[in-house]
């Protein structure tokens, strides 16, 4: 209903071929040509967090952290900085992505029931694909968007609908799991802030020994609250599970949030220990033990996008904030991503205040 036949919901040979396209565009050398749109939204969100910081202004940090998600992944497919008026128009993504574990069962029901949401999720759609088509691009060169528009001409399979589906599966896997995840990190480091400290004791600023630090602040967050919590895989032949017959045709899920807090893995799973993922035998060494964004041949094309785009802001905002929250959720919320169930309202702090 939200992303369509986009290659997060395609099976068999037309996903094999739209993952295909989009595959290039985030691997190393792809995501070069991301990298400065990333910086371009950390600094607007650093900016951002300077202003609050000096009128002490209330912010909610997980909105600011959506907006900054957003920002990057926009930049990325379009080559424009997230205006007032899109981001506005695309919280309808982030509604209707609440909204479906409580929708209707039929399929109609639903769909009406989000169906203001959809239709401005789709002008959208529609005014950025038309822009990619007449060739508008933005300060920031051409995006991730005109490769779509560019494969259209010569795939007919890429008609305006799957292009929109596309670019909803992209925004709704760019921004929305990110933004948790760094929602996530900022309400740990409230609860242990000597591990902030340590990340930025670990080397001198833009050095490999400080940003390797950062990353193990993330990939700790991420084994504690993973962007793909639960995830289907189908079964296409008969196999044995742990000593259970599986039988062709059966539907399976996989939880890495379970398996990523299993005691029989990870040594005292509960605790937020980063320096498991900088010391050689912190971690598991079996590939099934760490699976935030899946495993196998569908784990999510956006791996390395989001690593580099949290990495890169949190670059921007550790050295120079410290949200003080004024009040915590006490639970999380279990839907497409798992995130906080509550605002986080905070002020901003200087290091040493």
């Amino acid at each position: 209903m939200l992303i369509g036949d986009g290659v997060l919901a395609a099976t068999g040979t037309a996903w094999k071929q739209q993952r295909r396209l989009l595959q290039s565009q985030f691997t190393g050398t792809g995501m070069r040509r991301y990298e400065q749109r990333i910086v371009g939204a950390a600094r607007t969100t650093a900016g951002r967090w300077n202003g609050y910081a000096r009128t002490g202004q209330t912010v909610d940090v997980a909105r600011e952290m959506r907006r900054f998600a957003l920002d990057a992944i926009w930049r990325s497919l379009t080559g424009h900085p997230l205006d007032d008026g899109t981001e506005h128009e695309l919280a309808a993504v982030a509604a209707v992505a609440a909204a479906l574990p409580t929708l209707p069962a039929g399929a109609t029901d639903a769909e009406g029931a989000v169906a203001a949401d959809l239709a401005r999720i789709d002008a959208v759609a529609r005014h950025a694909v038309g822009a990619a088509r007449d060739g508008a691009a933005g300060p920031d060169g051409p995006g991730l968007l005109h490769v779509l528009v560019e494969a259209a001409a010569e795939r007919p399979e890429y008609t305006d609908r799957l292009i929109r589906d596309e670019l909803v599966t992209l925004l709704v896997a760019g921004h929305e799991t990110t933004a948790s995840t760094l929602t996530w990190l900022y309400l740990l480091l409230d609860r242990h802030p000597a591990a902030r400290e340590q990340a930025l004791a670990a080397g001198a600023e833009g050095s490999a020994q400080r940003r390797q630090a950062i990353q193990a602040l993330v990939h700790e967050t991420l084994r504690l609250y993973p962007s793909a919590w639960i995830l289907p895989r189908h079964a296409t032949e008969d196999d044995t599970l742990a000593g259970y017959a599986v039988e062709a045709g059966t539907d399976i899920l996989t939880c890495p949030y379970l398996t990523h807090r299993d005691p029989g893995l990870w040594p005292d799973p509960e605790r937020f220990a980063p320096r498991r993922f900088l010391a050689p035998d912190g971690r598991p060494a079996h590939p099934g033990a760490y699976f935030p964004f899946g495993i196998g041949a569908r784990a999510c094309l956006g791996l390395q996008f989001a690593l580099r785009e949290t990495t890169i802001l949190l670059e921007h905002l550790l050295p120079a904030h410290i949200p003080a929250f004024s009040s915590v959720p006490t639970k999380a919320a279990y839907g497409i991503t798992v995130r906080p169930d509550g605002p986080t309202p905070a002020t901003l702090e200087a290091p040493g205040a």
